[in-house]
C-alpha cells in the first residue's frame, strides 16, 4: 500500500500527506517537497491548486463520508 494519504476535511480542503508528484497539464511539477500539502476543493483560491483558506469566508459546505457505495462507484469508473 502507498505511503500517501489524502484526507477530505469537512467543509474544507484536501490534505495530502506523503511523497507525491503534482504536475500541471504541461507535465511541469509543482513544488511539493513538504510533508503535507493542502489542495483546494471549494472552487475559490488565489493560489490554485493549493488551498489558501477561502472556504471559510464563502461558507463552503461539503462533508463527504467514505462508504461501500462510494467504493463501487469509483471502481466502476476506473474500469471504464
Amino acid at each position: 500500500m502507498s505511503d500517501v494519504k489524502i484526507e477530505v476535511k469537512d467543509n474544507g480542503l484536501l490534505l495530502v500527506q506523503g511523497g507525491i508528484e503534482l504536475v500541471d497539464a504541461d507535465d511541469k511539477a509543482f513544488d511539493t517537497d513538504k510533508p503535507a500539502i493542502a489542495l483546494f476543493r471549494c472552487g475559490v483560491t488565489g493560489n490554485s491548486p493549493f488551498c489558501d483558506s477561502p472556504h471559510r469566508k464563502i461558507g463552503f459546505e461539503s462533508a463527504p463520508k467514505a462508504s461501500w457505495l462510494n467504493l463501487i462507484v469509483w471502481t466502476r469508473v476506473d474500469l471504464v
